[in-house]
């Protein structure tokens, strides 16, 4: 017995122990469940995520996963949570230790005879994701995908958070991964078609950059909108990136004036059969009411992926993912999720200058995005929120009381 079936309301969770395995325990109308405890990306405490009906969203990156199956349903992360079974008898709830599902789901290989190939550009999430998904979903053609890198797909947002890391610890999948489900690895291939060491960190709130003064070649000023001059030895810019779609100049693949591969809900190019995913492509976001964007991130390449690779397979599924953002600043993690662009204003909840807020971004008086530090799992509810499609209102924000962020 892992807990008294009165010890837990609907849509609370429980971490629990079974020989010696930390399992999750939930309760959803009326009914228990339960699978793995920590998020199979980074391996996060699932209890200190947000549950909202039968999914719970990981705390510190928003991968979410079926409380019921344990399948994934949003990324980062490739692999699913193992499930158990549980057993409810005389008011006492049991929990099995035997894992009722696999880390991986089953996967087809390529099957002779099938003259059918499907080519990845690409050697990023969304290749790996939509190769795994075209393979889980029983596709018995050929898989190539061509990447200009000197490895497989490997994990790049860890190149920015640690810097002495061994090229095997950032692969997502092992090498023999792709020998045994039949997917061909083109390395150092290109297709044509016809660090700093920072000691604090300082926010400077609504300002800009003026001037950047220097002195014998070197960056020693930085001038700011509200004229505070911060010294400085390096300055990061973020501009920005710009997609690398040059070598489809000469094709008839749409893209715009970005150099953004133009993509519709299911993935799909002007082109058929032809489609796009990940930081090249620009697609409508659910959010904004279809509103075209370009964003470059892990979390939606990962997506991408998957809804080109099923929609491949004639699924008829659509791209409805929540932009979700993380960071990490001297051991503090700032996460962002929803689509900023244009706000008019800032709401803040708690302090920027002790370190711990959430920040409402605020369009035509609805909330559009949010940020936090120290705040967690404030942002994994909001996404889930708007995932679900509620709107967030400009007076909620503003409220001191915050318990509909508890929903």
């Amino acid at each position: 017995m892992v807990c008294l079936e009165s010890d837990l309301q609907d849509g609370q969770m429980k971490e629990v122990e079974v020989d010696e395995q930390k399992i999750l325990l939930v309760r959803t109308q009326g009914l228990y469940s339960a699978v793995g405890s920590k998020c199979s990306h980074y391996g996060a405490p699932l209890i200190k995520g947000a549950l909202v009906g039968d999914r719970v969203r990981c705390p510190f990156h928003g991968a979410c996963f079926n409380i019921k199956t344990g399948d994934i349903e949003e990324y980062p992360g490739l692999d699913c949570l193992p499930s158990y079974k549980v057993k409810v008898e005389d008011g006492k709830v049991y929990v099995s230790s035997l894992k009722l599902y696999k880390r991986v789901k089953d996967m087809s290989c390529r099957v002779s005879g099938v003259r059918h190939t499907i080519l990845l550009i690409g050697g990023g999430p969304a290749s790996l994701l939509c190769a795994e998904t075209l393979r889980q979903n029983r596709y018995e053609g050929r898989i190539v995908m061509v990447t200009r890198d000197t490895l497989p797909p490997i994990d790049k947002p860890k190149l920015s958070k640690a810097m002495h890391l061994e090229s095997v610890s950032l692969l997502l999948r092992p090498t023999d991964f792709f020998q045994q489900h039949d997917i061909e690895l083109w390395m150092q291939k290109e297709v044509r078609p016809g660090g700093g060491i920072m000691c604090k960190v300082k926010f400077y709130m609504n300002d800009g950059v003026v001037e950047i003064i220097g002195e014998n070649g070197k960056v020693k000023e930085v001038v700011l909108k509200s004229g505070a001059v911060v010294e400085t030895d390096v300055v990061i810019a973020g501009i920005g990136v710009i997609p690398n779609s040059d070598f489809l100049k000469e094709s008839q693949v749409e893209v715009d004036s970005r150099k953004a591969v133009i993509v519709d809900k299911f993935m799909r190019t002007n082109i058929p059969n032809v489609f796009g995913a990940g930081d090249v492509t620009s697609f409508p976001l659910t959010i904004r009411k279809d509103q075209r964007v370009n964003i470059g991130h892990w979390q939606l390449a990962s997506a991408h992926g998957r809804v080109a690779a099923l929609n491949m397979l004639q699924k008829q599924i659509k791209i409805d993912s929540v932009p979700f953002f993380w960071t990490v600043l001297l051991g503090k993690s700032v996460r962002y999720t929803g689509y900023g662009e244009g706000y008019t204003e800032i709401i803040f909840k708690g302090k920027v200058e002790e370190r711990k807020f959430l920040a409402f971004y605020i369009k035509d008086d609805q909330v559009v995005a949010a940020a936090s530090l120290m705040f967690d799992p404030a942002v994994a509810r909001l996404a889930e929120m708007m995932s679900n499609g509620l709107v967030i209102t400009k007076a909620q924000a503003q409220s001191d009381d915050l318990s509909w962020l508890q929903m």
